[in-house]
């Protein structure tokens, strides 16, 4: 009888660790990838927290690699990300990959799409278009322009504006990783708005230096989107992963 009820507990114990190590949210993820658009001065590794937590809730990622020259070149190769990634597809695009992500959501494949401290215009529209009512934020004296036109931050621009939340180590990643964007891409217009025809989750970083707070918050009412806010420098998917994890896990069900 002993041995009866020590196999028994032992079971439960077994079944009972199962179920902790399966990923909370799997069973009710209808999309099946995370495709993660990174932004201007970055490349993929600014998802490096996020992507973590997304695989334990049972999502396949991608972190796309744009080029960051053009609007069409960033979209062309977000969508080749999505062709070839297992549909339905949760979107996520940072800072001006709101707007590759706005241009490329209409894909049928493309379950919901996600903007962190990002640019959501309409149709017709550009960065440069949906931020001129805003006040210019301290940090474009930052900027720095070469004989291509390609624009790169300083390390003081990242150490006060853009990353100004991360530790003294992560902000000279950031430094060292970044994208040299070309300025063209600041006046290039979507032609279509892909968060008016699909479900649309914000995040809102309330100490954003480089996009106007304001910005971000009146996009959230037009795109009538589901929204977080947390009090994070423009990068919020490496000074609040988990938040940002959570959402994009949310648009996936």
């Amino acid at each position: 009888m002993k041995l009866f009820e020590t196999v028994v507990h032992l079971g439960i114990l077994f079944s009972t660790a199962a179920v902790m190590v399966t990923p909370a949210h799997s069973a009710d993820l209808k999309a099946k990838t995370a495709v993660l658009v990174h932004g201007a001065f970055a490349d993929g590794t600014s998802w490096s927290k996020v992507i973590p937590y997304l695989e334990k809730a049972g999502l396949k990622v991608v972190a796309v690699q744009n080029p960051l020259d053009s609007l069409e070149n960033d979209v062309a190769t977000t969508k080749r990300a999505i062709k070839n990634a297992e549909g339905p597809v949760v979107l996520v695009g940072h800072s001006w990959a709101g707007t590759v992500i706005t241009e490329a959501g209409n894909d049928d494949k493309v379950q919901s799409l996600v903007y962190v401290a990002a640019y959501a215009p309409d149709k017709g529209q550009s960065v440069e278009d949906i931020s001129a009512k805003y006040p210019k934020p301290e940090s474009l004296k930052y900027f720095k322009k070469d004989a291509d036109g390609y624009l790169t931050i300083s390390d003081e621009g990242i150490d006060k504006y853009f990353a100004a939340d991360l530790t003294p180590e992560e902000k000279k990643v950031v430094a060292a990783v970044q994208g040299p964007f070309n300025s063209r891409t600041l006046v290039a217009k979507v032609t279509q708005a892909g968060w008016r025809d699909k479900p649309t989750f914000m995040v809102v970083a309330t100490h954003d230096a480089i996009i106007p707070v304001q910005l971000e918050k009146d996009q959230v009412k037009a795109a009538n989107a589901k929204s977080i806010e947390v009090p994070s420098s423009h990068v919020a998917m490496l000074s609040h992963p988990k938040e940002v994890a959570n959402l994009i896990i949310e648009a996936a069900k």
